[in-house]
């Protein structure tokens, strides 16, 4: 039987503790537990009142991964959930407003991904967000190089840009934004991109055809579509080590040299806090969203 933790009150069962996810590092179930735990105050933010997607990878990043985005089977009645439209009808799923809830979440062994708009409010985005995905030979450097322009141009317009690691091999920035529908804001996005591409055609690429990647950043708009989720700030991701999506300042972009600078994993986020306190937490202040020109 799994051992029975509480957790604010609340009975969460914690099992595998010994279990290792990730074998090049030898990093356990229970580091991960331990992660969440000690960055609660910084991840929940980010997460309240959002739907969740789980990329769940439960033998580690070797194993199964998979999206579940409908509630599991199996979740604490004391779980809040909402019901959120999708295209093929509404659906039900988990928000995770808690500390108990996360670590419930985190015992699925996830990452986690949430959509640019609250469950009260699925009709209007409150985030823009590009994905700058680096093709090789190209790297996170190159991606700096692209965020830095599309931060520049996003002020033009009263924007405020933030950035963080995409826990990958790219970088992404985030906005806060208001009064506009998704439809709207991806349309916005989308227009940042191509004007990316014109200005600096031998380093960005706005359409995913592959053909045309090698060498460039691709500069993902399409993640701001309402359907659509992006990994949350400060998740473990399934990757080959337990690397951080993690929030980083514009002089760390302006300065970053070598891809291995913008790799993070959990055991490096702590300090990051301690040092820097939460970088994204502007976003979270709706006085400062922008409204889109």
């Amino acid at each position: 039987m799994a051992p029975i933790t509480e957790v604010e009150g609340r009975r969460v069962a914690l099992s595998n503790l010994e279990k290792v996810l990730y074998p090049a590092t030898g990093f356990t179930k229970a580091e991960l537990l331990h992660y969440y735990a000690t960055t609660a105050q910084v991840l929940l933010p980010h997460l309240r009142d959002r739907a969740v997607s789980f990329l769940r990878y439960p033998d580690g990043p070797d194993g199964q991964v998979f999206f579940a985005k409908n509630v599991p089977p199996g979740t604490p009645d004391w779980v809040t959930t909402a019901e959120v439209p999708r295209s093929e009808g509404p659906a039900r799923m988990v928000l995770v407003q808690d500390l108990a809830s996360l670590m419930w979440a985190a015992n699925l062994v996830t990452e986690f991904h949430t959509h640019q708009w609250t469950a009260d409010d699925p009709g209007e985005a409150d985030r823009l967000v590009f994905d700058l995905d680096p093709g090789p030979p190209a790297t996170v450097v190159q991606c700096c190089e692209v965020a830095l322009w599309l931060r520049e141009r996003l002020a033009a317009d009263g924007v405020e840009a933030y950035a963080k690691t995409s826990g990958a091999k790219g970088l992404h920035l985030l906005a806060g934004v208001r009064g506009a529908p998704s439809e709207q804001v991806s349309d916005y996005a989308k227009a940042l991109a191509v004007e990316a591409e014109r200005e600096l055609p031998k380093l960005v690429v706005h359409r995913m055809t592959r053909s045309l990647r090698p060498g460039k950043v691709f500069v993902d708009w399409s993640q701001n579509a309402a359907r659509k989720t992006t990994a949350a700030p400060y998740t473990v991701r399934a990757r080959a080590v337990p690397a951080v999506s993690t929030p980083v300042t514009w002089d760390e972009v302006a300065g970053c040299r070598r891809a291995e600078q913008f790799v993070f994993r959990a055991g490096d986020v702590g300090p990051r806090v301690q040092d820097y306190g939460d970088l994204l937490a502007p976003l979270l202040e709706r006085r400062r969203a922008a409204a889109l020109p």
